[in-house]
């Protein structure tokens, strides 16, 4: 597999995975923290304050937002000729993402996918770069 091919594959699966993850946190998670005609979740029942629901959205779309930078960093990576510093930012994004992989692994027992999306984007960079 060619580096463009591998960090291509690697930044739409990046792409699935951030949309996957903001659209199901939404639907699975803030929908029932969220007053009705709220954008912005604030009803942590009995355990979290207003401010501290609204911290956790926040950053749960930051990820998103995040990943689809990195998204758009392999695709221009892909398109571009290769460099020292072209390997090195793949790296970093390799490490990150199997960094973010075992958070997820570790924290949720396995039980949520997003590890194994997350892997698969490191691993695909990581044979990108290999290439």
């Amino acid at each position: 597999m060619s580096f463009t091919a591998a960090f291509t594959a690697a930044a739409i699966l990046a792409i699935v995975v951030a949309l996957v993850h903001s659209i199901l946190g939404e639907i699975m998670i803030f929908r029932r923290l969220r007053k009705p005609g709220w954008l912005i979740p604030t009803d942590g029942g009995n355990r979290l304050l207003g401010s501290n629901v609204r911290i956790l959205w926040a950053s749960w779309h930051v990820l998103t937002v995040f990943g689809l930078g990195m998204a758009a960093i392999l695709l221009r990576l892909a398109s571009s000729a290769r460099t020292a510093e072209h390997d090195f930012i793949a790296q970093a994004i390799a490490v990150s993402m199997l960094g973010g992989s075992l958070l997820v692994l570790a924290g949720t027992r396995g039980r949520h996918p997003g590890w194994v999306g997350l892997l698969g984007v490191a691993v695909l960079v990581w044979l990108g770069v290999r290439t």
